[in-house]
């Protein structure tokens, strides 16, 4: 290795992203757009679901139980509606996904302690939504119920009784259980892996298609040479772009970060020499800037966004997608980076993830340097 040629090399690099507004903007500010576009827009928080309320009671007791709807932050009461249809046009144009129908004997039956048939009607074209609106709303009729039983059985017992069992949750690591809280942790790992493979598989099918690649290669520099001088401006960008993602996150979405900085800095680094090797194996081997492109696309952003467990749990998957999914680093570097901003946890628990990620990032570059030839 001479040190001369790949800085030689790294400087023409260098010099060629400064100069080409494109390939800058695409490397620094095209990440900070996806990162305030999907942080703001990407939330599987459920709040505040609009309700239309069928109040065929309308009775104080009907009443105070949808306070317990309205004052819930889950749901939001948009508006009464007098009959059927007006709960079926409520649906049909979005104005609520749920319609709450409570009977016209629900006071006498309240009064009785019998059983009251309360109907939940429900719009299913966004089943995840819908299935979440339901647990809350039968959460929100559970407490009603307990706390009108118990209410009846002091009144006939002459004393007040209390349930025997009460759940005191505790939630370690988001006690706000707010999604974006793990979600922009993972966004970083996406964004890099996405931005840094399609940043350097440009980079050598660029010189083919420029004509430059013949000049490099009657030049004494090697294969390794070219490698790293190709590398290296853009593992530059890449560490700028996580320093300004763990920045954003910090100041602009409020993220705690918990674990240690460092620690959080090198494995982004390890993540990010992968990502920008497998990016110029591509390159190496289309020899095409938009095949290259394409190809880098593809073998990045679909097994990452969709098989890292980034958003969807990786244990809920068929089996044979779980198995492919260990072949994907984003899966690696979610868990790493998601356990070091939510649990501050070290590489004492993350320590075989750490290590299959230099596993990869050697693999790729080591086929990299196999694929390149310097031969026309």
């Amino acid at each position: 290795m001479n040190l001369m040629r790949i800085w030689a090399l790294t400087r023409k690099e260098f010099i060629h992203v400064l100069r080409d507004a494109r390939s800058l903007g695409m490397a620094i500010a095209i990440p900070m757009i996806m990162l305030f576009l999907f942080g703001y827009a990407l939330t599987l928080d459920v709040d505040n679901v609009p309700v239309a309320v069928w109040d065929r009671s309308n009775t104080a007791e009907s009443r105070d139980f949808i306070s317990h709807f309205a004052g819930s932050r889950y749901f939001s009461v948009k508006e009464y509606v007098r009959n059927s249809s007006g709960i079926e046009r409520a649906l049909d144009s979005r104005d609520a996904l749920i319609g709450l129908v409570i009977p016209d004997d629900f006071a006498g039956k309240i009064r009785t302690g019998r059983k009251v048939p309360i109907q939940l009607i429900v719009d299913g074209s966004d089943a995840n939504t819908s299935t979440i609106a339901i647990g809350y709303a039968e959460v929100i009729s559970l407490t009603y119920s307990q706390a009108i039983t118990l209410d009846l059985n002091s009144r006939l017992a002459g004393m007040k009784q209390q349930l025997p069992l009460e759940i005191r949750p505790r939630v370690w690591f988001n006690p706000d259980m707010q999604s974006r809280n793990f979600i922009i942790p993972g966004l970083i790992a996406i964004i890099m892996m996405v931005i840094a493979a399609l940043l350097t598989s440009l980079t050598v099918a660029r010189e083919w298609e420029n004509g430059t690649m013949e000049q490099l290669i009657s030049t004494p520099i090697k294969s390794g040479e070219l490698i790293l001088g190709k590398l290296i401006p853009y593992f530059v960008i890449g560490m700028i772009d996580v320093t300004l993602a763990v920045l954003m996150g910090e100041f602009l979405f409020d993220i705690p970060l918990i674990g240690n900085v460092a620690l959080l800095f090198a494995m982004a680094a390890i993540f990010l020499v992968g990502t920008l090797g497998m990016g110029l194996m591509i390159s190496i081997v289309a020899r095409n800037q938009l095949v290259a492109s394409q190809l880098a696309l593809v073998t990045t952003f679909l097994p990452a966004f969709l098989l890292s467990g980034f958003v969807f749990s990786i244990p809920n998957m068929p089996y044979a997608l779980q198995l492919v999914s260990y072949l994907v680093p984003a899966r690696y570097f979610v868990s790493l980076i998601k356990g070091i901003y939510l649990k501050g946890i070290g590489l004492d628990v993350m320590g075989l993830e750490a290590l299959l990620l230099v596993i990869f990032s050697m693999v790729v570059i080591l086929i990299g340097y196999l694929k390149f030839k310097k031969k026309l």
